[in-house]
């Protein structure tokens, strides 16, 4: 290369990443919105936590009687048309029990007293008219612990869906309306992307008083399944 034309290759060098800088900072001006979008619809699925416990000397007796006990309540779900699939196993806990007495020296003496085994049933119910009476066939057959029921929906995809399709036009209302605002012309969408928030379960109180026909009354309420959309917008 000849001394005249190494100046300009220099400044060629030079220049080429002085341009790509100035246009990687001349990137379009936005406009960030939130749009949130709900949608409640009825449940269809009620969703149930049964326990049964038994306590006896030995482990071995205690679990024989928790045998027996929730042997009666599968077959009373089966009964009442619960499918196999709808019914599962949880959990099961052997747990000893121990009285303590207080010693001379300030200390605790443990005596094992009996053994108590709990074993969980979760059990999905797709008639909710028959959620009252299944809690109350399931007391009657030995149940003693749980009682947690959440209503909820078997497939949420049109009520997500819906939402959605809300949560977009709330964003694309509020882009207007800051566009309008600053004097600006609104241009495409640059980036969207999207937030799920299901329902919240709610518990009932393991207390449940029974309505004059002996079942549980239930109220299952509605469901509203909330999205929340983020929407980048190029601003012309």
């Amino acid at each position: 290369m000849t001394k005249f034309h190494l100046p300009l290759a220099l400044a060629a060098a030079i220049a080429l990443p002085a341009a790509s800088a100035s246009a990687q900072t001349q990137a379009p001006s936005r406009i960030v919105v939130t749009g949130e979008g709900e949608k409640a619809v009825a449940p269809d699925l009620a969703l149930l936590s049964l326990s049964v416990m038994r306590e006896a000397k030995t482990a071995r007796e205690a679990l024989d009687a928790n045998n027996d006990a929730m042997a009666a309540v599968i077959s009373a779900m089966k009964a009442a048309g619960i499918e196999e699939r709808d019914l599962q196993t949880s959990g099961i806990q052997i747990v000893p029990r121990y009285h303590y007495t207080n010693k001379p020296d300030g200390g605790q003496e443990a005596e094992l007293v009996a053994y108590q085994v709990t074993n969980t049933l979760s059990v999905r119910v797709r008639d909710l008219s028959k959620a009252g009476d299944i809690l109350d066939k399931s007391v009657s057959l030995g149940v003693n612990q749980g009682g947690g029921i959440v209503f909820t929906n078997n497939d949420p995809s049109a009520a997500l869906t819906e939402a959605r399709k809300l949560a977009v036009k709330d964003a694309v209302d509020k882009a207007k309306v800051l566009s309008e605002a600053a004097g600006v012309q609104l241009g495409r969408v640059i980036e969207i992307s999207d937030q799920t928030y299901p329902p919240r379960p709610m518990p009932m109180a393991k207390t449940m008083a029974l309505d004059a026909s002996g079942a549980v009354p239930l109220q299952a309420g509605e469901n509203t399944y909330n999205v929340q959309v983020n929407v980048t917008f190029e601003i012309k």
